[in-house]
């Protein structure tokens, strides 16, 4: 019974009467490559204005956290500076105002020292990675 039914709705003969259209039938190779080529070039469009996008807004946000940095360099300069000017005073009850201030300045420079020593031998052995001798 259900049979009967669906061989006479005419909705579905008509949907199986009417022949599916291949999609490659009558085009040629040619227009293939050429719509190919049409759209990686579309495609490598959208790809470089999508780059370019991201690096103004890479760039516009790095000079502001950049600025920002600045700030914060300076006002941990400045801090560093009320430690020191702090360190003297308190000292200079104990050791006078000269001992204090040789101290303090003694321990500045021997840390000084001691960093820029560590920086040095990091530099050596990154520039050492560019030597030829040693490939």
């Amino acid at each position: 019974m259900l049979e009967e039914s669906v061989r006479t709705d005419p909705t579905i003969e008509a949907e199986v009467a009417e022949p599916h259209e291949d999609p490659y039938a009558g085009g040629s190779l040619k227009d293939d490559i050429t719509a190919l080529y049409e759209d990686g070039k579309t495609y490598a469009e959208a790809e470089l204005a999508y780059q370019k996008t991201r690096a103004r807004f890479t760039l516009e946000k790095g000079k502001k956290g950049a600025t920002f940095l600045g700030g914060a360099l300076a006002f941990l300069h400045l801090a560093g500076i009320a430690l020191v000017v702090g360190l003297i005073i308190a000292l200079t009850p104990l050791i006078t105002a000269w001992g204090a201030t040789a101290l303090v300045v003694a321990l500045l420079v021997i840390g000084a020292l001691i960093l820029g020593n560590m920086a040095r031998k990091k530099f050596a052995a990154m520039s050492s990675a560019y030597k030829e001798g040693d490939r």
